[in-house]
């Protein structure tokens, strides 16, 4: 996942939209305070960047109280930067327009960058109302820039004039997206429009937050295991971690499950108390959904009616169809019949496990059906029956700092990357990591890569890759830095970290992301990297993936963290025999939630209740009654914390058709770590970013456009017939 916080975030860390600024708009409001002399301000924030490799984060000196006078002394100096611009009195040029504006605003993207990370990773009272506060100004900011007519006047004229065709392919793809973004964004529409899509804008922002700011309150919550008793069926591991939890919630002696995927997965998966299995589910499932002052329902109402209206004001249908204009997918009937061709034989594949799973669940337990929080115990007992598999028996071998060295040397053999730790640099929080990444062949430094990997108090939960700075040769070369951010639950004191199959993969995916952004070579920032299409940008993570299960892999750093013996190739075959193994719940966890995802955002300004709009489509779908939505509404931040995957959850498997076929390229030929393939996969897919089309990109990459044979066959699921 690329982390995407609100719509004004997303323009500054991924480089959807550059900025620029009228004299007489909206944001003029903010504080005078502004205009001050910035040498004057003593703001830590608003200093360049200090220290080697080009200057880095000072995270170690960051004051809460300092974001919002940097944020509003950042939009002032870029406002003045594009008055500039709008007023030069030359023909528009591609230099004096097109490059003015990517050069612009470097002092806000910079503050943007450390106000994103506190958002996501140290959201703390004082810094959640600082954001409540900000929310709307900063909305209105971008809407400001956006609506500056003079200034889009000239980009038009550059857009539009026959020496466009004279510029580089960069150069014009550079054009084409500035003035593509902004007419989505509504710079052509009439003063009326403007300033109610503005006042839409800045209620989506604020409900945005709103929605954030709740889920990760009843993500604080947790429960409390009181005796050994509640202990039954968890492994060692899990006891001890837990143990760690409560000890953090002055519970020493007691035992803590959060209200996090990262740690109720787990206890769903072990525990033998089918009790205390359905109140953690419980409160899991309904996050968001509890009523009072937490309750994002009336949110979600809110934000669908909000969207809907923007779209019409756009000349859009829905949102959805404002949303996939520009994607691959182009309209949401294509990714709708994506999603449905796999929906119906992942369902039928749902049906085979609970008939596998239900004779050991009526012995163990007199059960006549599977229920929602049986479904990964009984699937962790089915898989120990037919494959003599279980997470046990693998955990021990899958330590989060040997994986992590495993990944490196998958860089390494991919892409000629060499990581090396680095100390002493500024970081956010003790958990937190660096590396710098070299070219193996030359010696010469390409970036850094954080690494937060620990779950915390004010962190959101799930994992992401973010970009603290984004690769440019546009002004000289500068050292790319990326992130990876997950959620393990940290061991007890030098216990080590033991992590599932499914979150190693997961390990993998967000580190495919961290890749696209250090293999950039583009030369200007709003191309760059990740900052592709949603439903592209999963490629490359989503590939990754693949490697992690390869013996060269396993056999190198897959080591039992006790006897430092690699895992055993009968282990490993039974891994590789077990690798389609549930993928009927997989699927149709995460298609159920991509399909009401589509559908909530299909239906215009109709007003919606999400619970009974998302049981009335469930039941249309005939969703099992076995599982749940991967993220019921409620929860879904991806959708409703941001617009960043609003109609675009489909991505990932949209995404995935592509990341099979293109790893099937490796395997057509000498392996998986085929030379020649993997210099084609950077090449033409990882360096270009968005500076190439990303269909002809993937079919220079691949030879020809993808289908859905290559996904299907990678899911064991039946190849349609064409």
């Amino acid at each position: 996942m690329i982390l995407l916080s609100n719509r004004f975030i997303a323009g500054l860390m991924v480089l959807v939209l550059s900025a620029c600024a009228s004299p007489d708009g909206g944001s003029q409001r903010m504080n005078d305070a502004a205009s001050k002399d910035k040498a004057q301000t003593n703001n830590v924030l608003l200093a360049p960047w200090k220290g080697p490799y080009g200057g880095l984060p000072p995270f170690d000196q960051v004051k809460v109280g300092d974001f919002k006078p940097a944020l509003e002394f950042a939009m002032a100096e870029k406002r003045s930067e594009l008055q500039a611009i709008a007023a030069n009195a030359e023909a528009p040029t591609f230099e004096n327009t097109v490059a003015r504006l990517e050069d612009s605003g470097r002092t806000l993207k910079q503050v943007m960058t450390v106000y994103q990370i506190w958002a996501g990773t140290m959201s703390n009272p004082e810094f959640q109302a600082i954001e409540k506060e900000l929310s709307s100004p900063l909305a209105a900011f971008e809407d400001e820039i956006i609506q500056n007519e003079k200034l889009f006047k000239r980009l038009e004229a550059v857009y539009l004039s026959p020496s466009l065709k004279s510029l580089t392919p960069e150069q014009q793809r550079l054009t084409w997206k500035y003035y593509t973004d902004w007419v989505r964004a509504g710079a052509k529409l009439d003063a009326k429009n403007k300033e109610r899509l503005s006042a839409i804008n800045q209620k989506l922002a604020d409900a945005f937050t709103a929605f954030r700011q709740n889920l990760l309150a009843d993500e604080s919550t947790f429960i409390l295991l009181e005796s050994d008793k509640d202990l039954a069926g968890l492994p060692e591991a899990l006891i001890k971690s837990a143990a760690a939890d409560a000890e953090s919630h002055s519970a020493k002696g007691k035992w803590a499950i959060t209200n996090t995927r990262s740690s109720v997965d787990p206890f769903l998966t072990y525990s033998s108390r089918a009790d205390l299995r359905e109140k953690v589910w419980r409160a899991f499932v309904n996050r968001g959904d509890n009523g009072g002052a937490h309750d994002n329902n009336r949110l979600i109402t809110e934000i669908l009616q909000l969207r809907a209206e923007r779209a019409k004001l756009l000349g859009y249908q829905t949102h959805a169809h404002w949303r996939l204009e520009n994607a691959m997918a182009k309209t949401p009937e294509a990714a709708m019949a994506l999603m449905l061709e796999v929906w119906k034989p992942a369902v039928a594949r749902v049906r085979e496990e609970v008939q596998d799973m239900l004779p050991l669940a009526r012995r163990e337990e007199g059960k006549k059906a599977i229920e929602p929080w049986d479904y990964r115990y009984y699937a962790e007992k089915f898989r120990k029956q037919k494959y003599d598999l279980s997470e046990n028996e693998v955990k021990p071998y899958l330590q989060l700092d040997s994986l992590r060295e495993g990944m490196f040397w998958v860089a390494g053999e991919l892409l000629g990357f060499a990581f090396a730790p680095v100390e002493g640099l500024p970081i956010a929080h003790p958990d937190v990591r660096v590396w710098e990444v070299k070219d193996k062949a030359s010696g010469r430094s390409i970036g850094l890569w954080y690494f937060d990997p620990f779950a915390r108090p004010g962190k959101r939960s799930g994992a992401w890759m973010n970009a603290y700075r984004t690769q440019e040769k546009f002004r000289g070369d500068v050292t790319t830095i990326v992130s990876n951010n997950s959620n393990f639950i940290k061991g007890a004191p030098g216990e080590p970290v033991l992590i599932s199959l499914s979150d190693a993969r997961t390990l993998f995916h967000e580190f495919g992301h961290a890749l696209h952004g250090l293999s950039s070579e583009v030369n200007y920032p709003l191309l760059a990297g990740t900052a592709v299409p949603r439903d592209y940008v999963e490629f490359p993570s989503q590939i990754l993936e693949e490697w992690f299960l390869t013996p060269e892999v396993l056999s190198r750093f897959a080591l039992h963290y006790q006897t430092k013996q690699p895992m055993p190739e009968a282990l490993v075959a039974k891994i590789k025999k077990a690798a389609r193994f549930n993928q009927g719940y997989e699927t149709v966890s995460y298609l159920s939630s991509a399909l009401v995802d589509m559908k909530f955002h299909l239906k215009g300004a109709q007003t919606i209740d999400p619970d009974a709009f998302e049981k009335q489509t469930l039941t249309e779908l005939g969703m099992p009654k076995e599982l749940v939505m991967r993220h019921r509404s409620p929860q879904f931040a991806h959708v409703f914390a941001s617009d960043g995957y609003s109609a675009g959850y489909y991505s990932y498997l949209w995404a995935d058709t592509l990341s099979a076929s293109a790893f099937e390229a490796f395997t057509e030929a000498k392996g998986p770590y085929d030379k020649a393939v993997a210099e084609r996969l950077k090449k033409h897919v990882l360096a270009v970013g968005n500076s190439v089309d990303p269909g002809e990109a993937f079919r220079a990459f691949r030879g020809k456009a993808p289908t859905s044979d290559a996904l299907m066959r990678k899911r064991g699921f039946p190849v349609s017939k064409k």
